[in-house]
């Protein structure tokens, strides 16, 4: 039977027969519809341009378009419409759809009656509102704006997965709907194959209120359970069915450890707009006094910002052993990106702490080092801008904050030219930084440098690329004296230097098949020559810590930073092989460089570049899909061949079953005098195996493999772990459960070695976390 569509079906071809069984349900219906007036008025603006819904049984070409400019029209079609002028009464069936605005109700009986302005919906009752949410029932009472009334056995399916189930609900006199022994669950009540299955958790309440207007459902007399045990009362839970976060009480965290006991942490948090909310945390300790944290975050039209602080009034304990009186300590960390225009973009973070074992302690961070820096950055076609500042906060147990450098300001511009200058491209560059200390060394810097290069292709498939540079730098430093490493120090007051560098680079990329894959050979030979440059007289801040490896092999000046410049002349040579076929990939180089001139060097003995000959430097990367992938970075002794550097990383899983080591080694043998790192060998693990579908075991490490021989210079015993975690995990698609281990096995200061266990659980669509 062909659909009977209202207000106004469009002119088709109709079937005699059937157009005459219809005509007097169809009279009878018109006249009901014309004399109500919201329908009625639906039926005129239909019939001026406008129609039902195309979401109704049904092609959707046999029904007319809807117009927007009524939301109080009522849409609606069905297989079979009859009217009973006796009783006043509009009774629709099969395949029934009702549509007002962006509500829909699919039944399979809607029975209508005009005297009362009762709507009865029957079978299979499906009603959607206006965000998403879905509610399901076999019968329902509607009012004529299709507002639900009363049903029973009902099912509401959250548009943001939540379902809320009740044996009866009704509407009352404020338009809220009551629900009565009521079970709400963010899990799923079916598995993959339809049949049905208990949630892990549910909340039950005799009590439920549901406001449409702002979209909460709130209960009362309400308790939580956990795989089928009652477990929790929750006096006061509020849900928000269009998915928002609601203010309330999170889900709080448990802890245990050496320093400060049992510890019960709960989170209240407070939406305060839609771009801006605020978390609340209260810390109580057994062996420590309260904690307090806030935590802000808002969202504008061109950025974002967060705020976070912690605070409490305790004892500390500094690096030496002492232990002050009861004094505030804290931690503040803030940070944000704003892109004020096309080009112009903001980003500043600040973090500060009051001492140096306060974020050990209560295991906010193992950072050694806080890093503050705000900076205002210009991105444009050919050219870029910074300005910016640095401060850093040392949290180290032998660091002397005298001594760290402020940074501010920072300037950075470059500038590209689009113009051919003997074939090539000019890049000039402008850069300048102050760097001030309360207990040291200040220094201020400015140089400005103009770099020139060509990029040919021979008919033979060579990459010549010809680069020659010009920079003038002017230095003023004072205060020298107090910098520990002499050869940092430089000569106090103004200092003036000029350099120019060219260089020749080539590269022949060969291409061919092997192994059922494409394989690419690549020589690559370095031609640099540089006069006799003028870097003692310069104070060093920030070139220090340098050290040949594969990715700054061809560089033309080898050193990290824009204080010192590797002069004199050399030739650097190396190969990169690469092999690609389906699903593997291969990647490798190797290289070693050679300084033509026999003067004596600046470069630290151990870096691999204090002899003519360097050392030989490499990486290889072997990679199988997403599944493993192993890289090795090494460097060789020039003369012995003994691994002076060798790293090792390794990845092998997926994303819930893997295993990461890492392992580095560094030998260099370089004296504390020269030099602020160190020799070191550190092994790090972590893991993760999953297992019986929900649950996983996860762990990791960072253990100390120093020996003696390595660690003449220092005090640290050989082989010590440093930190280990280990912990297991139980994830299903509404709920969360964290057991987590931890060991320190280093003191400093009342951040006390040993263990902690950590309890945390995650609920879905309660807004825990």
């Amino acid at each position: 039977m062909p659909a009977l569509i209202g207000p106004l079906a469009p002119l088709t071809k109709p079937n005699l027969s059937i157009v005459l069984r219809q005509m007097a349900p169809w009279a009878a219906l018109c006249v009901a519809l014309a004399a109500d007036p919201a329908w009625a008025a639906a039926m005129r603006d239909d019939a001026v341009g406008g129609g039902a819904s195309a979401e109704a049984a049904g092609p959707a070409s046999d029904l007319p378009l809807r117009t927007r400019h009524d939301e109080d029209k009522i849409d609606f079609a069905a297989d079979q419409v009859d009217y009973d002028d006796t009783n006043d009464v509009v009774v629709a069936t099969g395949n029934v759809f009702l549509r007002r605005g962006e509500q829909t109700v699919r039944a399979n009986t809607v029975r209508w009656n005009r005297k009362t302005g009762q709507i009865m919906a029957q079978g299979q009752l499906r009603v959607v509102d206006a965000n998403g949410n879905e509610l399901l029932t076999d019968q329902m009472e509607l009012s004529e704006d299709l507002s639900v009334g009363l049903t029973h056995n009902m099912l509401m399916l959250m548009r943001e997965g939540g379902r809320l189930a009740a044996n009866e609900g009704r509407r009352d006199s404020n338009g809220h709907f009551v629900l009565t022994q009521a079970a709400y669950t963010g899990c799923d009540v079916v598995d993959s194959k339809g049949c049905e299955k208990k949630p892990i958790w549910k909340v039950t309440a005799r009590h439920v209120e549901y406001d449409p207007d702002k979209k909460i459902v709130r209960f009362k007399g309400a308790r939580l359970s956990l795989f089928g045990a009652s477990i929790v009362p929750l006096p006061s839970l509020q849900v928000a069915t269009d998915g928002r976060p609601l203010p309330g009480f999170l889900v709080p965290d448990f802890r245990t450890s050496a320093a400060n006991g049992f510890e019960f942490s709960s989170t209240y948090y407070a939406r305060l707009a839609n771009n801006k909310d605020l978390a609340i945390t209260g810390y109580a300790f057994t062996k420590a006094n309260p904690m307090a944290k806030v935590h802000y975050r808002q969202l504008g039209d061109t950025g974002a910002f967060q705020i976070t602080g912690y605070l409490t009034r305790s004892a500390a304990t500094d690096v030496s052993g002492l232990t002050t009186q009861q004094k505030w300590r804290g931690y503040f960390d803030a940070n944000g990106k704003y892109q004020l225009s096309e080009n112009w973009s903001l980003d500043f973070s600040g973090r500060f702490a009051s001492d140096r074992t306060f974020l050990r302690r209560y295991y906010i961070s193992s950072d050694d080092t806080l890093r503050s820096n705000i900076n205002l950055e210009r991105i444009g076609q050919t050219s870029y801008f910074s300005l910016s500042g640095w401060a850093f906060q040392t949290l180290r147990a032998t660091g002397t904050q005298g001594q760290v450098p402020l940074a501010v300001p920072m300037i950075d511009y470059r500038r590209r030219f689009n113009e051919n200058v003997l074939g090539g491209k000019i890049e000039l560059r402008v850069n300048t930084l102050a760097i001030t200390r309360s207990a040291g060394q200040d220094m201020q810097r400015a140089f400005a440098s103009a770099e020139w290069n060509l990029r040919k292709m021979t008919p033979m498939g060579q990459i010549i690329t010809l680069t020659a540079l010009g920079r003038g730098d002017v230095y003023h430093s004072s205060d020298n004296l107090l910098t520990s490493t002499a050869i940092y120090r430089g000569t106090a007051g103004w200092q003036g230097r000029a350099t120019a560098t060219a260089a020749v680079d080539i590269t022949w990329p060969l291409v061919g098949p092997l192994f059922g894959g494409t394989q690419v050979l690549t020589p690559h030979v370095q031609v640099v020559a540089a006069p006799p440059t003028r870097n003692m007289a310069i104070p060093n801040e920030d070139a220090r810590a340098i050290e040949l490896e594969d990715v700054n092999l061809f560089a033309l000046n080898r050193f990290p930073g824009y204080d010192r410049i590797e002069d004199g002349n050399r030739v650097t040579y190396g190969m990169e092989w690469r092999l690609e076929r389906p699903s593997w990939r291969i990647n490798a180089n190797v290289g070693q460089s050679y300084r033509l001139s026999s003067e004596p060097t600046l470069l630290p003995q151990g870096t691999g570049l204090s002899d003519r000959m360097s050392d030989i430097v490499g990486r290889t990367e072997i990679r199988y899909r997403d599944f493993f992938k192993i890289t090795h970075r090494y460097r060789l002794d020039h003369d012995s061949f003994v691994f002076r550097r060798n790293e090792v990383d390794a990845a092998l899983g997926s994303d819930t079953t893997y295993l990461e080591v890492g392992y580095a080694r560094l030998n260099r043998n370089i004296t504390t005098s020269q030099e602020d790192l160190v020799d070191s060998n550190e092994l790090r693990t972590a893991g993760r195996i999953a297992f019986a579908k929900f649950w996983s075991v996860f762990g990791s490490g960072v253990f100390d493999l120093s020996d003696k021989s390595l660690l003449a210079n220092t005090s640290t015993a050989s082989f010590q772990p440093l930190r280990t975690r280990l912990g297991v995990s139980f994830q299903t698609d509404c709920f969360q459960f964290d057991l987590n281990w931890r060991r320190d096995y280093v003191t400093i200061g009342d951040a006390v070695r040993g263990s902690s266990f950590e309890l945390r659980f995650s609920l879905r669509n309660l807004g825990f976390r």
